[in-house]
């Protein structure tokens, strides 16, 4: 009698240890699994990160082109910008560096903060499709354009500087194309293009999340 209940407790006490192991060993499964998810979740950020920032960066680079041709057409051509043609500058001059930033985040591993700067980017440019949209349609005669329709010109201070400014400046007003490509004006091309970097900016968006 005395043997079996020894026997016994030694079966007792190497029972023991069994089931500790089988808890160490699902302990560390459940702990490979996390780091696993954790390898695929840090893959997944990786593997997004260049498609927004090339996206962020096309659109950086796009929209800083469009304004500096702007600006080119204003102060090499002669042509002067009216109300609608500064506003419509807006969303450029505020989007380009908000993408070329996202363009940054995305660079260093934040896909997050960059589509959500993208976002902020295609709103931007979708009000630029509004303004183009506007201004184009006056032009066309659509609808009425805005009372202080007329060129951004500053008043010259004498005689002689009116004659000048008369002579090498375009004064443009709202309501007519100062130029036009295959019969779509300025105004039409910046709707055009600001539809086009809004629409990239979503898709850069839509992707970083897949």
């Amino acid at each position: 009698m005395p043997s079996r209940s020894g026997s016994a407790g030694v079966v007792q006490r190497s029972s023991g240890p069994r089931r500790n192991s089988g808890t160490e060993g699902r302990d560390a499964a459940a702990k490979l699994r996390h780091i696993g998810s954790m390898e695929q979740t840090a893959a997944a950020v990786t593997n997004q990160s260049p498609r927004i920032s090339a996206a962020a960066l096309v659109i950086a680079v796009v929209a800083a082109a469009t304004v500096g041709g702007a600006l080119i057409f204003e102060h090499v051509f002669g042509y002067v910008p009216c109300m609608l043609c500064l506003w419509s500058r807006w969303p450029y001059y505020i989007g380009a560096p908000l993408a070329l930033l996202a363009a940054l985040l995305a660079g260093r591993g934040n896909a997050g903060a960059a589509r959500l700067l993208l976002v902020l980017v295609a709103l931007l440019f979708l009000g630029g499709v509004g303004l183009g949209a506007y201004h184009a349609g006056v032009e066309w005669s659509f609808w009425p354009g805005p009372t202080s329709c007329a060129g951004a010109n500053a008043a010259p201070n004498s005689a002689g500087g009116l004659l000048e400014q008369m002579r090498t400046t375009r004064i443009v007003p709202c309501d007519r194309a100062a130029w036009r490509l295959f019969g779509i004006s300025l105004a039409g091309y910046s709707a055009m293009i600001s539809l086009a970097l809004a629409a990239l900016a979503l898709i850069g968006v839509r992707r970083g999340r897949a």
